[in-house]
């Protein structure tokens, strides 16, 4: 019988944003896909609870860090891939286009000398490239649209699709960022909704109502039965005007200016100044 991986989802109600873990436990190997770090912005404080339980989880079951993986550079919440590459170990990877998403908030931010190659991962997922998680065949596909350096990663029956797309009934992400585009996105999610249609999905987010429990598994027969944006029987045409009419009228993310900074540096803060602190930086009458 094929392995499949055992999925563990953990929702961030402050963010709703969703780390997994997904493991082959008879090897006793796992990966870590979109970690977050706490960061309230009144304060300016940072906190490591999330990611903690997290760890925990994986050190209870006794399962071995291969991969820290964040699917895209993220605009809605810190990364922790380089808090956790410090306590679990495990390579920190991303997508190979995120050269392209430094360079440009580097120039936003002002990061002169930042460098703009990806060297802040361990390791970048080309188009197509094949990976195990022990005896799990996995492979790496290149879905851009909500940013440019998107990566979907099928980890036997499950695919971790970030933010390309999102609970049927919520429909697809945004397309405004730099690099990004809502035709390109259109023809990112057809490649994942060519995929079997029993292959389970797992977004990055879910905005539970009060009361709703968050959901974040499904899979692509139901998106393509079901997404309000996507299904079945709508098009390319229709689907490019309703997401760039959509996309005018939004809010940039609450932690977008400091989630970017310490994202493209692979989730780490930047370096202490003179005195000691770290600090961030917003840039004013940039966006």
């Amino acid at each position: 019988m094929t392995r499949v991986p055992e999925v563990h989802g953990f929702h961030d109600p402050a963010t709703g944003a969703v780390a997994y873990v997904a493991a082959d436990p008879l090897a006793g190997v796992c990966a870590v896909f979109d970690p977050v770090l706490d960061y309230d912005p009144r304060s300016g404080r940072t906190a490591t609870h999330s990611a903690d339980r997290l760890a925990a989880f994986t050190r209870e079951r006794g399962w071995r860090v291969e991969w820290l993986i964040d699917t895209h550079v993220h605009a809605d919440h810190l990364s922790a891939l380089g808090h956790l590459s410090g306590t679990l170990g495990g390579r920190t990877a991303i997508g190979r286009r995120v050269d392209g998403v430094q360079r440009a908030f580097a120039d936003i931010y002002g990061l002169r000398g930042f460098p703009a190659d990806g060297s802040q991962f361990d390791h970048l997922f080309e188009d197509g490239e094949v990976w195990r998680l022990g005896g799990i065949e996995a492979r790496a596909m290149h879905t851009p649209g909500h940013t440019p350096a998107c990566m979907t990663h099928v980890v036997g029956d499950a695919a971790f699709v970030g933010d390309t797309l999102f609970m049927p009934g919520y429909g697809t992400a945004r397309c405004d960022f730099p690099g990004g585009g809502a035709r390109i996105l259109w023809r990112s999610i057809r490649r994942i909704l060519d995929l079997p249609g029993e292959t389970r999905l797992f977004v990055a987010h879910d905005y539970p109502a009060e009361g709703r429990q968050a959901e974040f598994e499904t899979t692509v027969a139901a998106q393509r039965d079901g997404n309000v944006h996507v299904r079945d029987g709508l098009g390319e045409e229709d689907f490019v005007a309703m997401r760039e009419r959509r996309d005018k009228i939004l809010e940039l993310p609450a932690l977008m200016l400091a989630a970017l900074q310490v994202n493209i540096r692979g989730g780490r803060l930047p370096e202490p100044e003179a005195d000691g602190r770290r600090y961030l930086r917003i840039p004013l009458n940039r966006l």
